[in-house]
């Protein structure tokens, strides 16, 4: 009775809100144990929650990739001549994009947080899906201007909420794949994208271009109001769970000492995330990682273009890239799942095929080897598997649900920038080599590959020394799981590498 009225009276604020579900229910250690311990049941949970949760992420991370890249596809077509648009204007798009990211990515994670996770991921939704239809109205750069920043901001949260999703749902080893599953779909929308578009490009009543954005916008708000009643906004709450499946989700995120869920922004987390040299590590690994990603995202189709001539040809021939990408990433996190400690070092072995196909696309000589160039251009999309990692380590490997938030955010905003950056390393009068950006990416390469060796050993360093604390003086078992606790706070945490 007295721990139900602490709990009424504000001691809330400082527990997980993981742990005063267990209180009000009434679940002991003793009962999540012996949860835990029932392997069939711990195995039938996962699978539920994979058939709830992975479809819809998928899904929407297929169509915002196919969304986000609308744009690329509209430029084979007519949007340049449509819309009087030059290069250096078209780069900007690119860009504008994620500026949009950075300024509206942290509002909507407070939301969120604050909130309801999934009405905030599924109104946003909806409201991107409006703005590409509202696109197709646009007649210059200005307005395709105005329209990209909107979407941009619209797409802000969804990675985010994501990866945050998954961090709550599933233990530290599972959630590497799961994140692989969701964004691989990055690569299976470059090959439906490419399909549909293909489809598309056959109209002869309205601009193509139009045509795509009207088409893909109107399936994106109906995949928004799906979304809407489908997602869960978090384990207490989810509907389709039972009380003893949701207090072992629980338990199995207690396995992890991350937490599950607190809606209240602590300000000294906040503080903690900005001075954690880990946190500052995958910041830069991501810019350099988007600074590649924005050039191929921007300019791969016409890279293609230049080998064929022909918009169709090249829509076609752009599918691959697809298949490649969903290779990489399903069997990199794959192997970062199954292997003990070895995401530093997925991370870093993924980057060797991208340097070895910007090699390819930079020295080949595109008018006599043309297969050896589009083989070098599908090769490179590999370093994506080194996004999706470093994009789930701050979920993974930090605790104090805010200070994962920040990071998670702090992180994001380095993918922002490096997309803005990446477009304009392209420069027009270098078509259809560009060897100014081929010299760009090769370089982020290089810095990322010395990047995971220093977090690999930076986090070595952690685990040792708290190993050693630990040895000489044990902690009160079971303490640390009971408060909303930052690893820094946390002795009993360990780091996964």
């Amino acid at each position: 009775m007295e721990d139900s009225k602490d709990i009424q009276v504000g001691i809330i604020t400082d527990l997980d809100e993981g742990e005063v579900f267990l209180r009000q229910h009434g679940f002991t250690n003793e009962d999540l144990q012996r949860l835990l311990d029932d392997t069939a049941r711990n195995k039938a949970l996962v699978r539920k929650v994979d058939l709830v949760l992975l479809p819809l992420l998928a899904g929407t991370y297929m169509l915002q990739y196919i969304d986000k890249s609308a744009l690329a596809y509209s430029a084979v077509f007519d949007l340049l001549p449509s819309t009087n648009m030059s290069s250096e204007q078209y780069s900007w798009l690119a860009s504008i994009f994620y500026f949009a990211y950075l300024v509206a990515e942290y509002p909507w994670m407070f939301l969120a947080q604050k909130t309801k996770m999934a009405k905030v991921v599924s109104g946003n939704i909806i409201a991107w899906g409006a703005m590409l239809m509202i696109t197709a109205a646009c007649t210059s750069f200005t307005g395709m201007a105005i329209c990209r920043f909107l979407l941009g901001a619209f797409e802000a949260p969804i990675t985010n909420c994501f990866m945050m999703i998954v961090g709550m749902w599933y233990t530290r080893s599972d959630q590497p794949f799961r994140a692989g599953i969701f964004y691989s779909c990055n690569g299976l929308g470059a090959m439906l994208g490419g399909l549909l578009t293909f489809g598309i490009g056959q109209i002869d009543t309205i601009a193509v271009w139009r045509a795509i954005y009207l088409i893909l916008g109107g399936i994106t708000v109906l995949w928004g109001v799906i979304m809407l009643i489908l997602l869960p906004d978090d384990i207490l709450s989810a509907k389709r769970f039972t009380l003893e499946e949701k207090a072992l989700l629980v338990g199995r995120g207690r396995l992890a000492r991350t937490g599950i869920l607190n809606h209240q922004i602590k300000w000294y987390q906040i503080r903690e995330a900005l001075i954690d040299p880990q946190v500052w590590i995958l910041f830069l690994f991501m810019l350099l990682n988007e600074t590649i990603n924005g050039g191929i995202a921007s300019f791969g189709k016409l890279i293609i273009k230049g080998l064929t001539g022909d918009a169709l040809t090249t829509v076609a021939l752009g599918i691959p890239f697809g298949a490649f990408q969903l290779l990489w990433v399903l069997s990199g996190t794959f192997i970062a799942s199954r292997v003990p400690n070895c995401r530093t070092i997925v991370m870093f072995m993924y980057l060797i095929p991208t340097i070895i196909g910007v090699s390819i696309l930079w020295k080949l000589p595109h008018d006599t080897q043309k297969i050896g160039v589009l083989f070098g251009y599908y090769i490179v999309g590999a370093y994506v598997c080194s996004l999706v990692l470093a994009l789930q380590m701050p979920a993974s490997n930090l605790g104090g649900y805010t200070k994962r938030i920040t990071s998670v955010a702090l992180v994001f905003l380095a993918y922002c920038a490096g997309n803005i950056i990446g477009p304009h390393a392209f420069l027009a009068e270098e078509a259809p080599i560009y060897q100014t950006g081929c010299k760009v990416m090769l370089a982020c390469c290089s810095a990322q590959a010395a990047l995971a060796v220093c977090l690999r050993l930076l986090l070595i360093r952690r685990n040792k020394l708290r190993n050693a604390a630990v040895a000489a003086e044990p902690a009160g078992e079971g303490e640390e799981e009971l408060g909303d606790l930052t690893d820094f706070e946390n002795p009993r945490f360990r780091y996964v590498l």
